[in-house]
């Protein structure tokens, strides 16, 4: 196998032309053969941006070392000659009961089927479904930034796909499936919640590119318990209600957000208002799970029941079997741990047991994950819990059994 590296010219999609199999007519004077012809078994993006890998069979080798290394600006698939052959230039002198074997004889080989590689920008490609395009009036609950005599200018965030390869073991791997996986369920969330003040606001799409997303002005849940001063009790309490409020909005649709850490959540300044955002391990709580080891689903069939079914009801759309991940440590339930998980919503529970811990004690807490997997939690995770000390033991007893955290507001 020979392996051919070229950089094609730049451009925001790297792009394969191949040359019909098929003779051209080029006059009544073309003879001769034109060159070696190469078979292409498989061309892919290699860890190099821009960078392609082309694989050719075996028997090729010997012609393409003779023929030298091409440096066109693309990669181009030559057709095979044949001597003295024009279209249509002997059908008026052929014998008809020799039609068919003059076919068999002179007929091409099949043109190399060439499949370019599958990239969540398929979710974005033109036409964009209609379900992933803007709300009505995005930017209700947005300010603008700047104001003009004609306009308003808004901040946002552009969240598109990023697609990794790898060699290993000789062969190239890709984490596409999984982004694109991502990106579906994190879709899902966005088109299917109503506006809410504690879930970060999605503005639309842009075709080709990726997902807009409000800008939020702050910074994430983390930095505010490790920062100091510490926080104060009303503080906490403000924390731990808009936090609740924003994931009860989530499972009043019975979707879960699968990934609630420290990281995840944002506080605006100078407001304090919790933003949840980063849907991507968000999975439908009427889902039919499959185990987190078994071979995921083309996330690409997905798509494309999404998008024949774009513009119908969010209820009379089509559901494919998902998968539940583990998210962040410490915030992972047991049962995903042992990947035995089968109600996300109860596991988004005990994540947010862990972020009321975190919170109260103005910490990052850590449990040992072999630890974790078997519910047993350290001696002296509540040490330094004074604000949801009257919760103490329903918010343990609801983390021992990979439940939840606070059972209202305080």
């Amino acid at each position: 196998m020979q392996q051919t590296a070229h950089r094609p010219p730049f451009s925001a999609k790297p792009s394969l032309n191949v040359t019909p199999t098929e003779p051209q007519q080029l006059g009544t004077q073309r003879t001769g053969l034109v060159g070696p012809t190469m078979h292409v078994k498989r061309i892919t993006l290699t860890s190099k941006k821009n960078w392609w890998m082309v694989e050719m069979d075996d028997q090729e080798d010997e012609a393409t070392a003779a023929g030298g290394a091409f440096s066109s600006d693309e990669t181009m698939v030559d057709p095979p000659a044949y001597s003295n052959y024009n279209h249509g230039a002997d059908e008026a002198h052929r014998p008809a009961h020799t039609d068919r074997t003059m076919a068999q004889a002179e007929s091409p080989p099949p043109s190399p089927i060439y499949n370019p590689p599958r990239h969540p920008t398929a979710i974005f490609s033109f036409p964009t479904p209609t379900a992933y395009c803007a709300p009505p009036n995005p930017t209700a609950s947005l300010a603008p930034c700047a104001q003009g005599s004609a306009s308003e200018l808004f901040k946002c965030v552009v969240k598109k796909p990023d697609v990794v390869q790898l060699e290993i073991n000789g062969e190239m791997q890709s984490n596409a499936g999984d982004v694109t996986v991502q990106f579906l369920a994190e879709l899902r969330v966005y088109t299917t919640l109503a506006r809410h003040r504690n879930i970060c606001a999605f503005l639309g799409s842009l075709e080709n590119v990726g997902m807009v997303l409000e800008y939020i002005d702050g910074r994430t849940l983390y930095d505010v318990v490790q920062a100091r001063p510490a926080l104060s009790r009303a503080q906490k309490i403000g924390y731990h209600n808009q936090l609740l409020d924003g994931l009860a909005h989530l499972h009043s649709y019975r979707l879960s957000h699968g990934d609630i850490s420290l990281l995840n959540v944002q506080v605006t300044t100078p407001a304090n208002t919790v933003k949840l955002l980063d849907f991507g391990r968000s999975v439908s709580a009427d889902a039919d799970f499959t185990p987190p080891e078994d071979e995921p689903a083309d996330p690409f069939v997905s798509l494309s029941l999404v998008r024949r079914a774009s513009g119908a009801p969010q209820t009379q759309r089509p559901r494919a079997p998902e998968q539940i991940h583990p998210g962040t440590r410490p915030f992972s339930a047991p049962e995903i741990l042992r990947g035995e998980c089968r109600d996300p919503l109860l596991a988004d529970a005990y994540s947010f047991g862990m972020i009321l811990v975190c919170l109260d004690r103005c910490e990052s807490v850590d449990v040992k994950p072999w630890e974790q997997r078997k519910d047993v939690l350290p001696r002296d995770l509540f040490e330094g819990v004074r604000c949801l000390r009257r919760g103490r033991e329903s918010i343990c007893g609801g983390l021992m059994r990979g439940g939840g955290g606070s059972g209202g507001r305080i």
